[in-house]
Protein backbone atom coordinates (compact mmCIF):
# COMPACT_ATOMS: atom_id res chain seq x y z
CA UNK A 1 0.00 0.00 0.00
CA UNK A 2 1.08 3.57 -0.69
CA UNK A 3 1.97 6.06 2.03
CA UNK A 4 -0.53 8.75 2.93
CA UNK A 5 1.57 11.36 1.12
CA UNK A 6 1.72 9.22 -2.03
CA UNK A 7 -2.02 8.59 -1.86
CA UNK A 8 -2.79 12.31 -1.54
CA UNK A 9 -0.59 13.10 -4.54
CA UNK A 10 -2.19 10.34 -6.58
CA UNK A 11 -5.68 11.67 -5.78
CA UNK A 12 -4.71 15.22 -6.76
CA UNK A 13 -3.25 14.04 -10.07
CA UNK A 14 -6.35 12.00 -10.87
CA UNK A 15 -8.60 14.99 -10.21
CA UNK A 16 -6.50 17.17 -12.49
CA UNK A 17 -6.39 14.58 -15.27
CA UNK A 18 -10.16 13.98 -15.34
CA UNK A 19 -11.74 17.37 -14.61
CA UNK A 20 -12.52 18.18 -18.26
CA UNK A 21 -13.97 14.68 -18.73
CA UNK A 22 -16.29 15.16 -15.77
CA UNK A 23 -17.43 18.56 -17.06
CA UNK A 24 -18.46 16.99 -20.37
CA UNK A 25 -20.15 14.17 -18.45
CA UNK A 26 -22.19 16.67 -16.45
CA UNK A 27 -23.22 18.51 -19.60
CA UNK A 28 -24.37 15.24 -21.12
CA UNK A 29 -26.66 14.59 -18.16
CA UNK A 30 -27.83 18.20 -18.34
CA UNK A 31 -28.83 17.88 -22.00
CA UNK A 32 -30.82 14.72 -21.30
CA UNK A 33 -32.75 15.26 -18.04
CA UNK A 34 -35.43 12.84 -16.87
CA UNK A 35 -38.09 13.42 -14.22
CA UNK A 36 -38.51 11.36 -11.06
CA UNK A 37 -38.91 7.60 -11.55
CA UNK A 38 -38.43 7.96 -15.32
CA UNK A 39 -34.60 8.15 -15.25
CA UNK A 40 -34.13 5.17 -17.59
CA UNK A 41 -31.55 6.68 -19.97
CA UNK A 42 -29.68 8.28 -17.07
CA UNK A 43 -29.59 4.96 -15.21
CA UNK A 44 -28.25 3.08 -18.23
CA UNK A 45 -25.49 5.65 -18.76
CA UNK A 46 -24.47 5.32 -15.11
CA UNK A 47 -24.48 1.51 -15.24
CA UNK A 48 -22.44 1.45 -18.46
CA UNK A 49 -19.73 3.65 -16.92
CA UNK A 50 -19.64 1.79 -13.61
CA UNK A 51 -19.37 -1.56 -15.39
CA UNK A 52 -16.61 -0.21 -17.61
CA UNK A 53 -14.63 0.78 -14.50
CA UNK A 54 -15.07 -2.61 -12.83
CA UNK A 55 -17.89 -1.97 -10.35
CA UNK A 56 -20.46 -4.58 -9.34
CA UNK A 57 -23.90 -3.06 -10.04
CA UNK A 58 -27.32 -3.88 -8.60
CA UNK A 59 -30.65 -2.37 -9.64
CA UNK A 60 -32.99 -2.67 -6.64
CA UNK A 61 -35.56 -0.23 -8.07
CA UNK A 62 -36.81 0.30 -11.62
CA UNK A 63 -34.46 3.27 -12.04
CA UNK A 64 -31.24 4.19 -10.28
CA UNK A 65 -28.66 1.67 -9.09
CA UNK A 66 -26.30 0.67 -6.28
CA UNK A 67 -22.62 -0.11 -6.93
CA UNK A 68 -20.01 -1.96 -4.90
CA UNK A 69 -16.40 -2.95 -5.56
CA UNK A 70 -16.53 -6.73 -5.76
CA UNK A 71 -19.37 -9.03 -4.78
CA UNK A 72 -20.86 -8.02 -1.41
CA UNK A 73 -21.53 -11.66 -0.57
CA UNK A 74 -17.75 -12.04 -0.18
CA UNK A 75 -17.32 -9.12 2.21
CA UNK A 76 -16.12 -9.85 5.73
CA UNK A 77 -18.79 -9.16 8.31
CA UNK A 78 -16.47 -7.18 10.59
CA UNK A 79 -15.44 -4.55 8.00
CA UNK A 80 -17.16 -1.17 7.98
CA UNK A 81 -19.56 -0.41 5.14
CA UNK A 82 -20.30 3.19 4.25
CA UNK A 83 -22.44 4.68 1.50
CA UNK A 84 -22.34 7.82 -0.62
CA UNK A 85 -25.56 8.91 -2.30
CA UNK A 86 -26.32 11.05 -5.36
CA UNK A 87 -29.82 11.89 -6.63
CA UNK A 88 -30.26 11.56 -10.39
CA UNK A 89 -33.68 13.02 -11.30
CA UNK A 90 -34.56 16.34 -12.91
CA UNK A 91 -37.45 18.78 -12.56
CA UNK A 92 -40.60 19.16 -14.70
CA UNK A 93 -39.81 22.74 -15.74
CA UNK A 94 -38.46 24.75 -18.65
CA UNK A 95 -34.99 26.15 -18.15
CA UNK A 96 -33.38 29.28 -19.56
CA UNK A 97 -30.12 31.18 -19.29
CA UNK A 98 -27.38 32.37 -21.62
CA UNK A 99 -24.68 30.68 -19.53
CA UNK A 100 -26.18 27.27 -20.39
CA UNK A 101 -26.74 27.77 -24.11
CA UNK A 102 -24.08 25.20 -25.05
CA UNK A 103 -25.80 22.43 -23.10
CA UNK A 104 -29.45 23.39 -22.57
CA UNK A 105 -31.96 20.61 -21.98
CA UNK A 106 -33.04 18.85 -25.16
CA UNK A 107 -36.21 17.60 -23.43
CA UNK A 108 -38.96 20.25 -23.49
CA UNK A 109 -40.38 20.92 -20.06
CA UNK A 110 -37.71 18.95 -18.18
CA UNK A 111 -34.51 20.43 -16.76
CA UNK A 112 -31.72 19.90 -14.25
CA UNK A 113 -32.35 23.08 -12.25
CA UNK A 114 -31.43 21.64 -8.85
CA UNK A 115 -27.90 20.36 -9.48
CA UNK A 116 -28.60 16.63 -9.65
CA UNK A 117 -26.64 16.41 -12.90
CA UNK A 118 -23.61 17.61 -10.95
CA UNK A 119 -24.35 15.29 -8.02
CA UNK A 120 -24.48 12.31 -10.39
CA UNK A 121 -21.26 13.36 -12.10
CA UNK A 122 -19.46 13.83 -8.79
CA UNK A 123 -20.37 10.33 -7.61
CA UNK A 124 -19.30 8.89 -10.95
CA UNK A 125 -16.04 10.79 -10.52
CA UNK A 126 -15.68 9.14 -7.13
CA UNK A 127 -16.31 5.74 -8.72
CA UNK A 128 -13.70 6.34 -11.41
CA UNK A 129 -11.15 7.63 -8.90
CA UNK A 130 -11.71 4.74 -6.51
CA UNK A 131 -11.38 2.22 -9.33
CA UNK A 132 -7.99 3.71 -10.18
CA UNK A 133 -6.89 3.73 -6.52
CA UNK A 134 -8.03 0.16 -5.93
CA UNK A 135 -6.46 -1.17 -9.12
CA UNK A 136 -3.14 0.54 -8.37
CA UNK A 137 -3.25 -0.73 -4.75
CA UNK A 138 -3.09 2.85 -3.47
CA UNK A 139 -6.17 2.15 -1.37
CA UNK A 140 -7.58 -0.98 0.24
CA UNK A 141 -11.12 -1.64 -1.13
CA UNK A 142 -12.07 -3.35 2.12
CA UNK A 143 -11.10 -0.49 4.42
CA UNK A 144 -13.91 0.43 4.30
CA UNK A 145 -16.24 -1.22 1.81
CA UNK A 146 -18.00 1.49 -0.20
CA UNK A 147 -21.57 1.50 -1.48
CA UNK A 148 -22.36 4.06 -4.19
CA UNK A 149 -26.06 4.92 -4.31
CA UNK A 150 -27.44 6.52 -7.48
CA UNK A 151 -30.93 7.31 -6.26
CA UNK A 152 -34.00 8.16 -8.35
CA UNK A 153 -36.94 10.32 -7.41
CA UNK A 154 -35.66 12.84 -4.87
CA UNK A 155 -37.90 15.60 -6.22
CA UNK A 156 -41.21 13.72 -5.98
CA UNK A 157 -42.93 11.92 -3.12
CA UNK A 158 -42.82 9.26 -1.81
CA UNK A 159 -39.07 9.83 -2.44
CA UNK A 160 -36.55 7.44 -3.94
CA UNK A 161 -34.70 7.24 -0.62
CA UNK A 162 -37.83 5.97 1.11
CA UNK A 163 -38.41 3.37 -1.61
CA UNK A 164 -34.80 2.21 -1.42
CA UNK A 165 -34.91 1.87 2.36
CA UNK A 166 -38.19 -0.02 2.19
CA UNK A 167 -36.63 -2.34 -0.44
CA UNK A 168 -33.80 -3.12 1.99
CA UNK A 169 -30.63 -3.18 -0.13
CA UNK A 170 -28.61 -0.88 2.13
CA UNK A 171 -29.63 -2.85 5.21
CA UNK A 172 -28.68 -6.11 3.49
CA UNK A 173 -25.27 -4.66 2.60
CA UNK A 174 -24.75 -3.65 6.22
CA UNK A 175 -24.27 0.09 5.62
CA UNK A 176 -23.39 1.82 8.90
CA UNK A 177 -22.89 5.39 7.69
CA UNK A 178 -24.14 7.41 4.71
CA UNK A 179 -23.28 10.85 3.33
CA UNK A 180 -24.40 13.07 0.47
CA UNK A 181 -23.88 16.57 -0.85
CA UNK A 182 -26.01 19.22 -2.47
CA UNK A 183 -24.68 21.98 -4.69
CA UNK A 184 -25.18 25.37 -3.07
CA UNK A 185 -25.46 28.55 -5.18
CA UNK A 186 -25.36 30.65 -1.98
CA UNK A 187 -21.75 29.52 -1.36
CA UNK A 188 -18.72 30.41 -3.45
CA UNK A 189 -17.04 27.54 -5.25
CA UNK A 190 -14.32 26.08 -3.05
CA UNK A 191 -16.45 26.34 0.10
CA UNK A 192 -18.58 23.81 1.94
CA UNK A 193 -21.15 24.39 4.66
CA UNK A 194 -22.41 21.87 7.16
CA UNK A 195 -23.75 21.61 10.68
CA UNK A 196 -24.56 18.91 13.16
CA UNK A 197 -28.23 18.51 14.00
CA UNK A 198 -31.10 20.20 12.15
CA UNK A 199 -30.07 21.00 8.58
CA UNK A 200 -33.18 20.94 6.38
CA UNK A 201 -36.89 21.03 7.12
CA UNK A 202 -39.74 18.56 6.79
CA UNK A 203 -41.72 19.69 3.68
CA UNK A 204 -45.42 18.79 3.94
CA UNK A 205 -48.06 19.78 1.38
CA UNK A 206 -51.70 20.81 1.62
CA UNK A 207 -54.66 21.40 -0.68
CA UNK A 208 -57.78 23.32 0.25
CA UNK A 209 -61.04 23.82 -1.62
CA UNK A 210 -63.43 26.43 -0.25
CA UNK A 211 -67.02 25.89 -1.36
CA UNK A 212 -69.26 28.94 -1.55
CA UNK A 213 -72.24 29.96 -3.66
CA UNK A 214 -71.63 31.52 -7.02
CA UNK A 215 -73.60 34.26 -8.71
CA UNK A 216 -73.53 37.67 -10.35
CA UNK A 217 -70.79 40.02 -9.20
CA UNK A 218 -73.39 42.78 -8.88
CA UNK A 219 -75.37 40.75 -6.34
CA UNK A 220 -72.80 39.61 -3.78
CA UNK A 221 -75.47 39.52 -1.06
CA UNK A 222 -77.00 36.54 -2.83
CA UNK A 223 -73.67 34.68 -2.94
CA UNK A 224 -71.12 33.13 -0.60
CA UNK A 225 -67.86 34.44 -1.98
CA UNK A 226 -65.06 31.81 -1.81
CA UNK A 227 -62.46 34.42 -2.76
CA UNK A 228 -63.22 36.44 0.37
CA UNK A 229 -63.08 33.20 2.37
CA UNK A 230 -59.73 32.36 0.79
CA UNK A 231 -58.32 35.80 1.64
CA UNK A 232 -59.35 35.32 5.25
CA UNK A 233 -57.83 31.82 5.39
CA UNK A 234 -54.51 32.97 3.92
CA UNK A 235 -54.27 35.79 6.47
CA UNK A 236 -55.13 33.53 9.40
CA UNK A 237 -52.65 30.87 8.29
CA UNK A 238 -49.90 33.39 8.95
CA UNK A 239 -50.89 33.56 12.61
CA UNK A 240 -49.95 29.89 13.07
CA UNK A 241 -46.23 30.68 13.09
CA UNK A 242 -46.54 34.03 14.86
CA UNK A 243 -49.21 33.27 17.49
CA UNK A 244 -49.75 29.50 17.79
CA UNK A 245 -46.19 28.18 17.61
CA UNK A 246 -43.33 28.45 20.10
CA UNK A 247 -41.02 31.24 18.85
CA UNK A 248 -37.95 29.00 19.16
CA UNK A 249 -39.37 26.37 16.78
CA UNK A 250 -39.09 27.31 13.10
CA UNK A 251 -42.35 27.00 11.13
CA UNK A 252 -43.26 28.18 7.64
CA UNK A 253 -46.78 28.06 6.20
CA UNK A 254 -46.89 29.19 2.57
CA UNK A 255 -49.82 29.33 0.18
CA UNK A 256 -48.18 28.95 -3.21
CA UNK A 257 -51.28 28.75 -5.40
CA UNK A 258 -54.75 30.31 -5.24
CA UNK A 259 -57.21 29.88 -8.09
CA UNK A 260 -60.81 31.02 -8.26
CA UNK A 261 -63.10 32.10 -11.07
CA UNK A 262 -62.51 32.80 -14.75
CA UNK A 263 -64.00 36.19 -15.55
CA UNK A 264 -64.58 39.68 -14.13
CA UNK A 265 -68.31 39.70 -13.37
CA UNK A 266 -68.96 36.30 -11.81
CA UNK A 267 -68.49 35.25 -8.20
CA UNK A 268 -67.23 31.64 -8.48
CA UNK A 269 -68.49 28.59 -6.65
CA UNK A 270 -65.07 27.53 -5.33
CA UNK A 271 -61.56 28.70 -4.55
CA UNK A 272 -58.65 26.28 -4.54
CA UNK A 273 -55.45 26.77 -2.56
CA UNK A 274 -52.24 24.75 -2.50
CA UNK A 275 -49.18 25.23 -0.38
CA UNK A 276 -46.48 23.86 1.85
CA UNK A 277 -45.71 23.59 5.56
CA UNK A 278 -42.11 23.45 6.79
CA UNK A 279 -41.29 22.13 10.25
CA UNK A 280 -38.60 20.02 11.97
CA UNK A 281 -40.58 17.25 13.64
CA UNK A 282 -43.67 15.11 13.15
CA UNK A 283 -45.09 16.47 16.41
CA UNK A 284 -44.70 20.07 15.28
CA UNK A 285 -46.23 19.26 11.89
CA UNK A 286 -49.23 17.66 13.59
CA UNK A 287 -49.83 20.82 15.64
CA UNK A 288 -49.68 22.97 12.50
CA UNK A 289 -52.04 20.66 10.62
CA UNK A 290 -54.55 20.77 13.47
CA UNK A 291 -54.40 24.59 13.53
CA UNK A 292 -54.93 24.76 9.76
CA UNK A 293 -57.99 22.53 10.00
CA UNK A 294 -59.47 24.69 12.78
CA UNK A 295 -58.92 27.81 10.71
CA UNK A 296 -60.36 26.45 7.46
CA UNK A 297 -63.42 24.93 9.14
CA UNK A 298 -64.00 28.05 11.22
CA UNK A 299 -63.63 30.53 8.37
CA UNK A 300 -65.83 28.49 6.04
CA UNK A 301 -68.54 28.15 8.68
CA UNK A 302 -68.45 31.86 9.50
CA UNK A 303 -69.29 32.69 5.87
CA UNK A 304 -71.81 29.90 5.49
CA UNK A 305 -69.56 27.89 3.21
CA UNK A 306 -67.70 24.60 3.47
CA UNK A 307 -64.07 23.51 3.32
CA UNK A 308 -62.34 20.39 2.00
CA UNK A 309 -58.81 20.18 3.41
CA UNK A 310 -56.14 17.61 2.49
CA UNK A 311 -52.76 17.43 4.25
CA UNK A 312 -49.94 15.22 2.92
CA UNK A 313 -46.88 14.37 4.96
CA UNK A 314 -43.61 14.90 3.12
CA UNK A 315 -40.04 13.89 3.86
CA UNK A 316 -38.74 13.92 7.45
CA UNK A 317 -36.37 16.71 8.45
CA UNK A 318 -32.68 16.25 7.65
CA UNK A 319 -30.89 15.85 10.99
CA UNK A 320 -27.12 15.40 10.62
CA UNK A 321 -25.52 12.86 12.97
CA UNK A 322 -22.31 13.85 14.81
CA UNK A 323 -19.83 11.23 13.49
CA UNK A 324 -20.44 11.56 9.73
CA UNK A 325 -20.60 15.34 10.11
CA UNK A 326 -17.19 15.27 11.77
CA UNK A 327 -15.82 12.93 9.09
CA UNK A 328 -16.98 15.29 6.33
CA UNK A 329 -15.37 18.22 8.12
CA UNK A 330 -12.08 16.30 8.29
CA UNK A 331 -12.41 15.51 4.59
CA UNK A 332 -13.03 19.15 3.70
CA UNK A 333 -9.87 20.15 5.57
CA UNK A 334 -7.88 17.45 3.76
CA UNK A 335 -9.34 18.70 0.45
CA UNK A 336 -8.26 22.29 1.20
CA UNK A 337 -11.85 23.51 1.05
CA UNK A 338 -13.07 26.50 3.00
CA UNK A 339 -15.49 25.46 5.74
CA UNK A 340 -18.48 27.54 6.74
CA UNK A 341 -20.58 26.62 9.75
CA UNK A 342 -24.30 27.11 9.25
CA UNK A 343 -25.92 29.00 12.11
CA UNK A 344 -29.47 28.18 11.03
CA UNK A 345 -31.08 25.29 9.18
CA UNK A 346 -32.62 25.71 5.74
CA UNK A 347 -36.37 25.39 5.28
CA UNK A 348 -35.99 23.40 2.05
CA UNK A 349 -36.54 19.63 2.21
CA UNK A 350 -34.56 16.57 1.10
CA UNK A 351 -35.45 12.86 1.06
CA UNK A 352 -31.94 12.01 2.26
CA UNK A 353 -33.63 12.14 5.66
CA UNK A 354 -35.18 8.70 5.06
CA UNK A 355 -31.71 7.14 5.23
CA UNK A 356 -31.02 8.99 8.47
CA UNK A 357 -34.03 7.37 10.12
CA UNK A 358 -32.05 4.10 10.25
CA UNK A 359 -28.43 4.91 9.36
CA UNK A 360 -26.21 7.65 10.85
CA UNK A 361 -25.78 10.14 8.05
CA UNK A 362 -24.89 13.70 7.10
CA UNK A 363 -25.54 15.96 4.15
CA UNK A 364 -23.14 18.76 3.23
CA UNK A 365 -23.59 21.81 1.01
CA UNK A 366 -20.97 22.16 -1.72
CA UNK A 367 -20.38 25.71 -2.92
CA UNK A 368 -21.20 26.16 -6.61
CA UNK A 369 -21.95 29.88 -6.79
CA UNK A 370 -20.11 32.12 -9.22
CA UNK A 371 -21.23 35.61 -10.30
CA UNK A 372 -19.23 35.52 -13.54
CA UNK A 373 -21.85 36.13 -16.29
CA UNK A 374 -20.41 33.28 -18.35
CA UNK A 375 -21.24 30.93 -15.43
CA UNK A 376 -24.13 32.73 -13.69
CA UNK A 377 -24.55 30.12 -10.97
CA UNK A 378 -25.98 32.14 -8.08
CA UNK A 379 -29.65 31.52 -8.84
CA UNK A 380 -31.35 29.39 -6.20
CA UNK A 381 -32.58 25.84 -6.65
CA UNK A 382 -35.54 25.37 -9.03
CA UNK A 383 -34.94 28.74 -10.75
CA UNK A 384 -35.05 28.49 -14.59
CA UNK A 385 -31.54 29.95 -14.77
CA UNK A 386 -30.09 27.67 -12.08
CA UNK A 387 -26.60 26.58 -13.06
CA UNK A 388 -23.58 24.96 -11.42
CA UNK A 389 -20.06 26.31 -11.51
CA UNK A 390 -18.39 23.25 -13.00
CA UNK A 391 -15.20 23.99 -11.07
CA UNK A 392 -17.12 22.62 -8.08
CA UNK A 393 -17.20 19.11 -9.55
CA UNK A 394 -13.60 18.11 -8.71
CA UNK A 395 -14.08 19.68 -5.27
CA UNK A 396 -17.01 17.34 -4.68
CA UNK A 397 -15.02 14.33 -5.87
CA UNK A 398 -12.09 15.29 -3.64
CA UNK A 399 -14.37 15.76 -0.64
CA UNK A 400 -15.81 12.26 -0.91
CA UNK A 401 -12.48 10.58 -1.68
CA UNK A 402 -10.89 12.18 1.37
CA UNK A 403 -14.00 11.28 3.38
CA UNK A 404 -13.31 7.65 2.51
CA UNK A 405 -9.65 8.06 3.39
CA UNK A 406 -10.70 9.16 6.91
CA UNK A 407 -12.13 5.66 7.26
CA UNK A 408 -9.18 3.88 5.65
CA UNK A 409 -6.04 2.44 7.16
CA UNK A 410 -4.55 5.93 6.84
CA UNK A 411 -7.38 7.73 8.58
CA UNK A 412 -9.65 7.70 11.58
CA UNK A 413 -11.50 4.46 12.23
Amino acid sequence: MASHKELTAHIAQHLFDHESEWIEMRRGFHRHPEVSYQEFETTQTIIDLLTQWGWHVERPLETGCVATWGNPSEWASDTKKIAIRADIDALPMQEEGMAKQAFLSEHTGVAHCCGHDAHTTILLGVAQTLAALYSSTHLDPAAPHVVLVFQPGEETTPGGARLLMEEGTLQRLGVKEIVALHTAPFLHTGTIALKEGMLMARPDEFELTLHGKGGHAGSPHECIDPIVMASDVVSQFQTIASRQNHPADPVVVTVGSLHAGHTYNVIPETAELKGTVRTFSAEQAALVEAAMRRITDGVAASYGGQATFTYRQGYPAVINHPDPTNHLQQAATASSLNIKSLDKPLMAGEDFSFYQQSIPGALVFLGSGNADPSIDSQHMWHHPKYNVDEAAIPHGVALFIHYLVTHSTFGAK
